[in-house]
């Protein structure tokens, strides 16, 4: 593991929804953190709680895009670098390829060429959209063939791409990270969103909650601070440079039951149709057992505990709206 003594560690996209969770963790692990996000999926208020902590030490609202912004903060020296900020949505991205080719790779180059002029580390955020369906009950391991089936999807991949090729061409130490299906307090309540997330404040609103096709689609769900725990591990890991990882429950639910485990009265929850389904997965499970073996990982949090915390999150936050 790299020391982390003294780490200065840049997270963009830090004041999205894993982002202040991630920066929280570094934080909590007495890492000195500068943040960068365009706040287009981050809010302002996921770091009010971490403004007079004098360990963060700087927050830019601009876009990695912006060469002079971003160059500001890598003045700092950062260690480790996060590479979060992304164009997440993939309805956006069937709508808006040009955005996500934009973000998701001219974004990443960006990092990249200021990471490699400082030697920094970069831990990458994948995503296991990149994935082919899992077959039967068979889960998703780093090996499984891949089935981009968005320009979300492809962008991401396309970025993790030129990312190990840093690594090969000039020994950036790099490591992508692919998270399965991440859920938790302060995800956001639209469709940009996670499910989790959406029918956790539909119910609590008294609301209707909407499947999209039949429901048999199945997500793996990692609680958020799991999902963290695991981008903070593999980020510090000497044997994970030039790696893919992935991290999950393990365990996969059925859209249609993950909205029965939320709301028990299932009148109120409705079959609607989908807006994409070309790019709709439908089965997802995790193999962690990479992350297991390399990293000590694994998740803590079942998904009945998950779903509980995000509900008195809501409930504590009046976001009923």
């Amino acid at each position: 593991m790299v020391q982390k003594m003294g780490m200065k560690a840049l997270v963009t996209g830090g004041a999205g929804f894993i982002g202040r969770w991630l920066v929280k963790r570094l934080l909590d692990e007495g890492v000195e953190v500068f943040v960068i996000d365009n706040l287009e999926n981050g809010r302002e208020s996921n770091l009010d709680e971490f403004k007079s902590n004098p360990l963060l030490k700087k927050v830019v609202y601009d876009d990695v895009l912006n060469e002079k912004a971003l160059h500001s903060l890598f003045e700092f020296k950062p260690d480790v670098v996060y590479h979060l900020a992304a164009q997440i949505n993939v309805h956006e991205s069937l709508e808006n390829p040009k955005k996500a080719y934009d973000l998701n790779i001219t974004g990443t180059f960006k990092v990249l060429e200021e990471c490699r002029a400082l030697g920094s580390r970069v831990m990458l955020m994948g995503t296991c959209m990149v994935y082919d369906m899992a077959q039967s009950d068979k889960p998703i391991s780093e090996q499984h063939p891949l089935k981009p089936c968005s320009p979300y999807a492809a962008s991401k991949l396309s970025a993790e791409i030129l990312a190990e090729s840093y690594y090969h061409s000039y020994g950036l130490p790099v490591v992508t990270c692919r998270p399965f299906n991440t859920y938790g307090p302060y995800q956001k309540y639209n469709m940009e969103g996670g499910v989790v997330s959406i029918f956790a404040r539909k119910m609590l609103n008294g609301e209707d909650l909407l499947v999209y096709g039949d429901g048999k689609q199945t997500r793996d769900l990692l609680y958020v601070e799991d999902c963290t725990d695991f981008l903070y591990k593999a980020s510090l890991c000497e044997e994970a440079c030039g790696q893919v990882i992935n991290a999950g429950l393990g365990k996969d639910v059925a859209v249609i039951d993950l909205a029965r485990m939320v709301c028990p009265d299932e009148s109120r929850i409705k079959l609607v149709e989908h807006h994409h389904p070309q790019a709709e997965i439908m089965k997802l499970l995790c193999d962690y057992s990479k992350a297991k073996s390399m990293l000590g990982w694994e998740p803590k949090v079942t998904l009945e505990e998950g779903i509980k915390k995000v509900k008195q999150q809501i409930q504590d936050s009046c976001v009923l709206v």
